[in-house]
C-alpha cells in the first residue's frame, strides 16, 4: 500500500507498492516498475542522472485504490489491476509477492489503457543534497525512507520476508557504495 512520504518540492506525496501481485510503484501520478528503480538506484552511485521507463497516468485514470481493496470501486488502472488480482480474503494473505516480475508483461499492457509512457529521470545533486524522481525532489533521509519502504516489502512487507533478487542486489550495493548519500549502515 502507497505511503505518505516528504517531498522538498511537491509537499507529501503518495508512493508505494498499490497491489501485492505487482512490482510496480506508484509516485503520485508515475508509476514504474521496483526492479528498474532498484538498478537506477544503483547506478546513482557513478553517475548523477539514470532515466527508466515508466508512465504517467491522468489522476481520473487512476483509480480509487480502498474502494478496489474493498472490490467496489474497480475503476481506471488500480481497479483494473484489482479486477485481475483481488485483495486477498484472508488478513495473513496480505503480504507482498517477491515474484511480482513476473506480471510486468501484463501490468505494461494494461496501465497502457489508461496512461502513456514516460521516461523518469532519477537523479543526484551532490550540491544541493538532494534526490529526484522526476522532478520531486527527496532529502537524502526521504531518499532513505523510500530506499527501506521498498526494501521491506512496503506495507505489507514481503511474503514470507523473501526479497526479489533486484531488492538484495540494491541493498547489498547500497551497503558497500562508496557514494556517501547511498551508504547504508549495515543491520
Amino acid at each position: 500500500m502507497p505511503l505518505a512520504f516528504p517531498t522538498q518540492s511537491h509537499g507529501t506525496i503518495a508512493f508505494g507498492f498499490f497491489n501485492i501481485e505487482l512490482d510496480l510503484l506508484l509516485l503520485e501520478q508515475l508509476f514504474f516498475f521496483a526492479d528498474s528503480f532498484c538498478e537506477a538506484v544503483v547506478e546513482l552511485s557513478s553517475t548523477p542522472e539514470v532515466k527508466i521507463d515508466g508512465w504517467r497516468v491522468p489522476r481520473g485514470q487512476i483509480g480509487d485504490l480502498h474502494g478496489a481493496i474493498a472490490g467496489v470501486a474497480l475503476e481506471g488502472f488500480i481497479g483494473a489491476t484489482y479486477r485481475k488480482w483481488p485483495f486477498p480474503r484472508a488478513p495473513e494473505d496480505f503480504k507482498q509477492s517477491p515474484e511480482g516480475v513476473d506480471n510486468q508483461p501484463l501490468a505494461a499492457e494494461m496501465i497502457a489503457d489508461f496512461g502513456g509512457p514516460e521516461q523518469l529521470a532519477l537523479r543526484w545533486s551532490k550540491d544541493a543534497g538532494l534526490f529526484s524522481i522526476a522532478g520531486f525532489d527527496f532529502s537524502e533521509s526521504g531518499f532513505e525512507r523510500l530506499l527501506d519502504y521498498v526494501d521491506r516489502g512496503g506495507y505489507p512487507r514481503w511474503r514470507d520476508d523473501i526479497r526479489p533478487d533486484y531488492v538484495e542486489r540494491m541493498k547489498s550495493a547500497l551497503m558497500t557504495s562508496g557514494h556517501f548519500a547511498l551508504r547504508r549502515k549495515q543491520p
